[in-house]
């Protein structure tokens, strides 16, 4: 029989119920004073040992003297001294002298000495005491040790801290699950969900250790849970957390203790389960990556939180959201992002939402949260955004939103070091030009094919009219049709197809070609299957499940595939003609025109690199 949730709670009530549930305290452990101490958390006041300095000592190079023998010194009036010892930047200055006179002020003839200005009482002396004095508290409790701080602790005399202490288990569950750095065979996965939970708890010092997988046996993974709950203070059991025939994380911990809910009205993570067993918290993650890492940042970092260490904050701006996005009410979603300034605004591209998706993560920089009343935001609406990384580095973000192509990837690789993060989503050329029309890219992608045989001035004219644009040609690449078998385009009717997605450069070349033999699309079987990567469609034809395709040839080449030419194209960047102010675009243009890029490209294949850099006008 297949289990249900027991109930579904909102967000709001699974973080009241988790801040109720645990008392939280985390333990207490003395730590030597070293480089492993830094982000660590004070549990207690630290005091200085001594005083530093722990006895007056001179600040200059000079003389100690005492400040009254000085009274009257001018340069009508010099006093010679009766009375001075030389004295060096950091020497004790003897009993008796209250004050130094720098060697640069000292007129000096044999063993006198004399001035021509008055010092005051302490004039250039470090007294006892003046950086601290013993008993001096040096960090209070709750603090997060910084690296300039440990200098300080081993210079005041503290040679250990009292840090506060949470260990974290986290068990791996599933008979499917390999470990990382073997190949899965079909059927199964490499467990990764625990590699991602210890990151991010070690992020807020916390000692995470992970456990070896556990396959999908009730016993075996209750033993696991009792081990665990033993060693850990907080533990965390990944997958099983469903309400499948072999999800037994619930019933365990309802064996062992007591399940206070299952399922909370999240997207992605609404499989968590929150339990608790003897005082401990033991919390279900759903197996999907990016629910578990929903989980980890809505659910346990409060909790971490609680225990009194430092789970940090992510930076929020507000940014225009480019697509639509529908949402169920009740439920609180969080959507992925890539994020970035184009002109004077912040612009948000949503990100894949399958849990599933790791490179959604990957790619973003950035994520907003659906409210559960809302049934979704609008295009072009001002929404909410909290970074995944610095805003410094949110700032060296460039959209590219349109067509893709395989050479993106090694552009972005370059374009790296220059200061540009390239954030490119692929929605075909005419997607790509609608956001350039919306002013919500940095550049296009696009090589869309007019009647008139020439690429994409056409539809930039049809479109984005009253525009200056500028277009900067990446290459002349070859578009063909890929197969296992050589096939040809007068070979497709009857054959399985994949297709691209409609208003790509790719798919208004097929129907080109398709129209120009008089073949009828109906035809052929497929034609009505999209993907959004020319790497999409060469995978598909490489499983079997296409005979063929229509992509670029280094699509091909990189999966070994045949590959036989129908034409060759213009793929080029559109901007907006104010882009090239920014020194971000400048940057990619001139990575574009390296010939490092043109070699790439040259040893890719199917590129040919004579325009590439070529910077073409387009004024409205």
């Amino acid at each position: 029989m297949v289990r249900r949730y027991l109930s579904v709670i909102s967000l709001e009530e699974a973080r009241a119920l988790v801040e109720r549930s645990f008392q939280a305290v985390p333990r207490v452990v003395r730590a030597p004073v070293g480089t492993e101490l830094i982000g660590r958390v004070t549990a207690e006041p630290i005091f200085a040992r001594f005083s530093v300095p722990a006895i007056h000592i001179s600040a200059m190079d000079g003389i100690a003297v005492r400040s009254a023998d000085t009274v009257g010194a001018s340069e009508q009036h010099p006093v010679t001294l009766p009375d001075a010892v030389p004295v060096n930047t950091g020497n004790i200055v003897p009993p008796g002298y209250d004050a130094v006179i720098m060697i640069e002020d000292v007129w000096v003839e044999g063993e006198t000495y004399t001035i021509r200005k008055p010092v005051s009482p302490w004039q250039h002396i470090r007294p006892v005491g003046e950086d601290i004095a013993e008993s001096e508290m040096i960090l209070p409790r709750g603090h997060r040790i910084r690296p300039h701080e440990l200098g300080a602790l081993a210079n005041y005399g503290v040679t250990e801290v009292a840090v506060k202490h949470l260990r974290a288990g986290l068990i791996p569950t599933g008979s499917e699950l390999v470990p990382p750095g073997s190949m899965p065979p079909p059927g199964k996965v490499i467990e990764s969900n625990t590699l991602l939970a210890a990151a991010i708890l070690a992020g807020a010092g916390v000692e995470a250790f992970r456990y070896p997988i556990v396959l999908d046996d009730y016993n075996a993974i209750k033993d696991a849970v009792r081990r665990g709950v033993e060693e850990n203070d907080i533990l965390l059991v990944s997958a099983g957390s469903s309400a499948g025939t072999r999800d037994y994380t619930a019933d365990v911990i309802q064996d062992l203790g007591e399940v206070l809910a299952h399922g909370v009205a999240i997207k992605p993570g609404k499989p968590v389960i929150i339990g608790r067993v003897g005082d401990k918290p033991v919390i279900g993650l759903p197996g999907y990556p990016l629910a578990a890492t929903t989980v980890m940042r809505e659910i346990v970092m409060p909790l971490v939180a609680r225990y009194g260490l430092p789970v940090p904050r992510p930076e929020g701006l507000t940014a225009r959201l480019t697509t639509s996005l529908h949402s169920d009410i009740g439920t609180d979603e969080f959507v992925l992002l890539s994020v970035g300034r184009v002109g004077d605004r912040w612009v948000a591209v949503p990100q894949s939402r399958g849990a599933g998706i790791q490179m959604s993560a990957v790619r973003a920089n950035g994520y907003m949260q659906i409210p559960a009343p809302k049934e979704g935001v609008e295009a072009g609406e001002m929404v909410d955004v909290m970074l995944t990384v610095p805003r410094a580095e949110a700032e060296e973000a460039v959209l590219i939103t349109g067509s893709h192509d395989p050479s993106l990837d090694h552009l972005a690789d370059l374009a790296r070091p220059r200061g540009v993060d390239l954030h490119s989503t692929h929605v075909g050329s005419m997607g790509g030009v609608i956001a350039l029309k919306k002013r919500e890219c940095h550049a296009a992608p696009m090589h869309l094919l007019a009647p008139d045989g020439t690429y994409n001035t056409h539809y930039l004219r049809r479109y984005v009219p009253d525009a200056d644009l500028v277009l900067l040609c990446v290459a002349e690449r070859q578009q063909g049709v890929i197969s296992r078998e050589g096939l040809g385009f007068d070979d497709l009717p009857g054959r399985r197809f994949v297709n691209r997605q409609k208003g790509s450069g790719t798919r208004v070349l097929l129907d080109y070609h398709l129209a120009e033999r008089g073949i009828d699309p109906a035809s052929i079987p497929g034609y009505d299957r999209e993907v959004t990567t020319h790497l999409a469609v060469a995978l598909a034809v490489r499983t079997g499940e296409a005979d063929a395709g229509m992509g670029v040839y280094s699509a091909a080449k990189a999966l070994d595939l045949a590959f036989v030419p129908v034409a060759t194209e213009r793929y080029e960047l559109a901007m907006h003609r104010e882009m090239l102010d920014d020194p971000r675009v400048a940057a990619l243009m001139e990575t574009v025109s390296s010939e490092t890029f043109k070699q790439i490209l040259r040893d890719l294949g199917g590129y040919e690199t004579a325009e590439t850099g070529v910077l073409r006008e387009l004024r409205g």
